[in-house]
């Protein structure tokens, strides 16, 4: 990992209920070590966050670890949701997993498509 992707994997925050649930998730589930967020072309936006639960890191993973909870994004990944917030919001309108993106110009009600 470059010295680029160490600055901005400290710009990416978990939020205290995103590592609650996560680290819930993950105990639930076998084998599994933690959730990998990924960007990927595509979606109604132009690009979507995908979430997978995995029971191994990659080379080119960054984690970042939180009461229990890791989160694993690539590199590529990484460079578009350098300075985002990873939260965990139950509310009215149901459970979801939500990315606060500074970079994001604009996003669609999914929830997890945006453009840059």
């Amino acid at each position: 990992m470059g010295a680029d992707a160490k600055t901005i994997m400290k710009n990416v925050e978990l939020s205290d209920s995103a590592a609650k649930r996560i680290a819930k998730i993950v105990a639930a589930e076998p084998g599994k070590i933690g959730l990998r967020i990924s960007v990927e072309g595509g979606g109604c936006s132009g690009f979507s966050y995908k979430f997978d639960l995995v029971s191994d890191r990659n080379d080119d993973d960054v984690a970042i670890e939180k009461d229990g909870a890791i989160v694993l994004i690539d590199d590529l990944s990484l460079v578009y949701m350098g300075g985002s917030v990873i939260d965990f919001v139950d509310d009215l309108m149901g459970q979801s997993f939500q990315i606060r993106n500074p970079n994001a110009v604009a996003s669609c009600g999914c929830g997890t498509s945006f453009s840059i």
